[in-house]
């Protein structure tokens, strides 16, 4: 029942809320104690391991199973959110209880998909957090372009979704089992189909190229709900299913040659866009795309345990971040960079950000730092190519990162005191990021001697040797990236980088990706929408108004007909009925009342008479008696001569 209650008690902490809806203050304690009573739990299952089952029918068995790198997920997931679902109680005023409530939700879906031991789990759980975080956000819903921002979202993870399914399909038609432990089992042309699948579900999740601007979309949704998305939940569930299937899918040749590829493209791209992103929010996501690029290429490289690792790290981090930017836009009133750097001010949240930033740009000793040289060590391993794809990869990292920081809290200018700013964090939200802070320092034990074991036991995978080199290499792309970003702040230029306008703004739009999108799939797509509308309405619908003249023309040939014939024998035996009518009529009145009142009339002239035989004298009744009697006797006497006779 462990492996149940992972699921119940969130869910089930979301329903004590609505019935508490009455009491605001308890909201927040009630929520964080639910969360962390999962984190126990989740801890808990990550030791014991447990599992459960149910038969749906003779050949589909369905259940849950923590296992695997599913145990480490099952403490990740409640221990990112539980920080997060306190900046956001105490953040949060508008639909607050929604907000909370589906946060809460979310987390138990999120925790359904990393403990799904089948396709069909996997999919029940897949869907419902796709369908969660479209509500979260489009939480300002009054908003019409926070509702169609979150339908973009949802729309373009949908798609990928169709992947999983196909997946699942295969997968059952090559074993005759849903199970995740059977993906090994297929071969042929299934296995095929299931790793393209695979991918493609992942892809879209982990907002990969061509995927990856659906993750501006998601900007809309409150800055907690942003953290809780990037960091452990949404787009970490494609990451995930890689790390959980992708060793068992080694038969499709071209399969993990494709992950690397497609991560090394988002990576490079992510930073492209992120370093140019004058949007807080907007950079941070780009960095998003740009690190799960990273896991991607690990798991193309047969690291798996490297992917796992990163994603661990990059949840604290990225959370981290997400708040701290939260914090930047609500006290400078605008989400642009630069505008009002804030470290004098907000000196705390400015040192806490500056933990994440360091994680984020892999600076020693930070686990960031670490994970990212195992990725870098598989991928030397597995080529040359790819190895150098990272290390500019590990460039761009080190100039958005850097960039981001100086321009949110270490530029000049600003307010130097918190009483000037619009909003002044308090102490939950300070605690919320303090913890996550705690939480990224706390993974340079990495660093330890013997770590890597643990890594690769918790994770199912393995690490790559590295050599020497890789780490010098790896610090020298960091020292050039943080080196640009002085020298082109010293130039004082550093929001813009010196590019002209329109090559910004492309380069920020994910390279115009949306707008090749949109020339490219979009408008074609609706060019031969219009040509079959004009195809239907002038042939399929021409063939189908001809068979209605047809038909109506038919109709009129049959209508006189009836009338000719049916019609006239319908009019005969009308007529025929209303002669016989009138005939029961004249017989009803002149026979049948005839009689009738013929008897009522006798009897009432019978009645007349003998009312003149009652006149009250004695002697008219003896006389009557005695006539009576005289007759009576007569009678009897002309019967009895008959008789003898």
């Amino acid at each position: 029942m462990t492996a149940l209650s992972l699921l119940l008690v969130p869910l089930g902490a979301a329903g004590v809320l609505v019935l508490l809806r009455g009491k605001p203050s308890a909201l927040g304690p009630v929520g964080v104690a639910a969360l962390l009573a999962t984190l126990a739990l989740g801890a808990w299952a990550a030791v014991s391991e447990p599992t459960l089952g149910w038969d749906w029918s003779p050949a589909i068995h369905t259940g849950l199973a923590v296992e695997g790198f599913s145990r480490v997920m099952v403490v990740l997931v409640p221990a990112i959110a539980a920080p997060i679902f306190v900046y956001a109680a105490a953040t949060e005023e508008e639909g607050r209880l929604r907000l909370l409530a589906l946060m809460l939700v979310f987390t138990g879906a999120m925790l359904l998909l990393v403990t799904a031991a089948d396709f069909l789990m996997l999919l029940i759980a897949w869907e419902l957090v796709g369908a969660i975080s479209w509500a979260l956000i489009g939480h300002g819903w009054r908003d019409t372009e926070n509702a169609r921002s979150a339908a973009q979202a949802f729309v373009t993870t949908r798609v990928g979704d169709l992947g999983l399914y196909i997946a699942a399909g295969a997968l059952f038609a090559a074993t005759g089992s849903f199970s995740l432990a059977a993906v090994g089992g297929a071969g042929g042309w299934e296995v095929d189909v299931i790793a393209g699948g695979v991918l493609l579900a992942a892809a879209a999740k982990s907002a990969q190229v061509p995927f990856s601007p659906w993750l501006f979309a998601a900007m809309a949704g409150p800055t907690p709900v942003s953290a809780l998305l990037h960091s452990a939940t949404l787009v970490a569930a494609g990451a995930y299913l890689l790390i959980r299937i992708a060793p068992d899918l080694d038969a499709a040749g071209w399969f993990l040659p494709a992950v690397a590829a497609t991560g090394l493209v988002t990576a490079l791209a992510g930073g492209i866009v992120a370093s140019v992103q004058q949007h807080a929010k907007r950079a941070l996501a780009g960095s998003t795309s740009a690190q799960y690029g990273l896991m991607f290429v690990a798991v193309g490289a047969s690291s798996t345990a490297a992917a796992g690792g990163q994603l661990v790290t990059h949840a604290a981090f990225k959370s981290l971040l997400f708040l701290g930017a939260g914090v930047y836009i609500h006290a400078s009133g605008s989400p642009t960079l630069g505008g009002a750097p804030l470290g004098r001010a907000l000196p705390r949240i400015a040192a806490f950000s500056a933990v994440g930033v360091l994680a984020l740009a892999a600076v020693p000793p930070l686990g960031g730092a670490w994970t990212k040289e195992e990725i870098v060590a598989a991928a030397v391993d597995e080529s040359a190519w790819l190895g150098a794809g990272l290390f500019a990869a590990g460039f761009l990292t080190a100039l958005y990162a850097s960039r981001y920081q100086v321009l949110t809290f270490f530029g000049p200018g600003g307010p130097r005191h918190a009483a000037e700013l619009r909003h002044r964090p308090g102490t939950f939200e300070i605690g919320s990021i303090a913890a996550l802070a705690a939480f990224t320092l706390a993974l340079s034990l990495l660093w330890v001697p013997g770590a890597a074991t643990v890594v690769e036991d918790a994770t199912g995978g393995h690490l790559a040797p590295s050599a020497w080199w890789e780490p010098v290499a790896s610090i020298a792309s960091i020292a050039l990236g943080f080196g640009l970003v002085w020298a082109i702040w010293r130039r004082g230029a550093l929001t813009t980088l010196g590019l002209p306008v329109r090559l910004r703004e492309a380069a920020g739009d994910w390279l115009g990706l949306p707008t090749a999108t949109r020339l490219f799939v979009v408008a074609p797509v609706m060019v031969l929408s219009r040509l079959l509308a004009r195809l239907d309405d002038r042939v399929v619908d021409a063939g189908v108004r001809g068979v209605g003249w047809l038909a109506a023309a038919i109709s009129r040939l049959f209508s006189l007909r009836v009338e000719w014939s049916i019609d006239g024998l319908v009019r005969g035996a009308a007529a025929g009925t209303w002669r016989a009518a009138v005939g029961s009529r004249l017989a009803d009145e002149v026979g049948v009342d005839g009689a009738v009142e013929g008897a009522a009339r006798s009897v009432g002239f019978g009645g007349e008479q003998s009312r003149r035989l009652q006149t009250g004298l004695a002697h008219h009744y003896y006389v009557i008696a005695a006539v009576g009697l005289a007759a009576t006797v007569g009678a009897l006497a002309a019967f009895g001569l008959a008789k003898g006779s």
